[in-house]
């Protein structure tokens, strides 16, 4: 059996499978990692920190997809 985390996604409830780092969560959502924008638990993070944070029980996620147009 595979650990799991609960965590909040935009406000949602999601359970994720361990270990689980933002870009995968990124990756498991259908987006691309360069096209995003993260905050961790209110911190907003530069896209090089997405591979190095490690998701756990209970973090908070917001993540907002960069639209180009004018």
């Amino acid at each position: 059996m595979k650990a799991t985390a609960n965590i909040t996604a935009n406000g949602k409830p999601a359970t994720i499978e361990l270990p689980c780092r933002i870009t995968d969560f990124i990756q498991r959502q259908g987006l691309d990692p360069r096209i995003v924008i993260v905050e961790h638990n209110g911190e907003p993070l530069r896209r090089e920190q997405f591979a190095g944070v490690e998701l756990k029980e209970g973090d908070k996620l917001e993540v907002v997809r960069i639209v180009a147009g004018g």
